[in-house]
């Protein structure tokens, strides 16, 4: 769009997103959290018999392999789409699920300390992780439980890479990484205590994240690209959420460098 052209009217409702207006529209007595209702969980139930891998102590993996200086990290941090085909190790994915999504804390039923910043630390995500090539894992679908620090295996899958990339619109790149972070949104979990002002600030957490993702990666020598394009039906039916409740909403491969 060049400097003499005005947006149209549907990209000015679009920007409404952005503004936090909304919150003058919310009856914040009306809430869900105001009227009494239950929290909804922190983190997804899971089968009692489901398989279950214990993950190495994610800050003490993380402290370890973490060996550059944060400023280094932040000053080196970039893109990156082409990894070699080195695997990741068991502990090098748990530093990186520790430093997204890793908990702290539990404070109560409906609140957690985490190592991200979250509105009202409501922290809305599931992370999914598609395992294409990680030491002491079967390839396949698993989802983080943070709380445990263990990965709930999902289905093994020879394949995954592949369907992760297909889900991302054939970016081939995705296809190549060690292992794929998916994470999906739980608007609830927010709208819980925001009503309407709720969904600007999920998109705001999720770069919270990623964030954490790629100055983690840069330390331990690993590579990530954040991924916003994606097929959405595709990427929720290969997580098997129902793209209602919960859906994907960022993504990022990540391989060593």
């Amino acid at each position: 769009m060049d400097s003499t052209e005005k947006p149209d009217k549907k990209q000015k409702q679009y920007r409404r997103f952005l503004k936090d207006s909304i919150r003058r529209e919310v009856d914040f007595t009306q809430t869900a959290q105001s009227r009494r209702l239950p929290a909804p969980p922190l983190q997804k139930p899971c089968p009692e018999d489901a398989v279950r891998v214990d993950l190495p102590d994610g800050p003490k993996s993380l402290k370890k392999l973490c060996t550059v200086p944060v400023a280094d990290a932040i000053a080196r941090r970039e893109s990156v789409r082409f990894y070699t085909a080195a695997a990741l190790g068991l502990d090098e994915l748990s530093a990186l699920l520790w430093a997204t999504q890793g908990v702290r804390r539990v404070l109560s039923e409906e609140c957690a300390l985490r190592t991200v910043p979250s509105a009202g630390a409501r922290h809305s995500f599931e992370t999914y992780i598609a395992a294409n090539n990680v030491n002491g894992l079967s390839a396949g679908l698993y989802r983080y439980l943070p709380i445990e620090h263990q990965l709930l295996q999902l289905c093994l899958d020879e394949k995954i890479g592949i369907r992760s990339a297909y889900a991302c619109m054939g970016q081939r790149f995705v296809a190549g990484a060690a292992a794929t972070f998916f994470w999906t949104t739980i608007p609830e979990r927010m709208e819980w205590r925001y009503g309407l002002a709720a969904h600007k600030v999920i998109a705001l957490d999720a770069g919270h994240v990623c964030q954490n993702l790629y100055l983690a990666c840069t330390a331990l020598g690993a590579g990530t690209c954040a991924i916003a394009a994606y097929d959405q039906t595709e990427c929720d039916r290969l997580l098997g959420v129902d793209g209602e409740e919960e859906f994907t909403i960022y993504i990022a491969p990540v391989g060593k460098v």
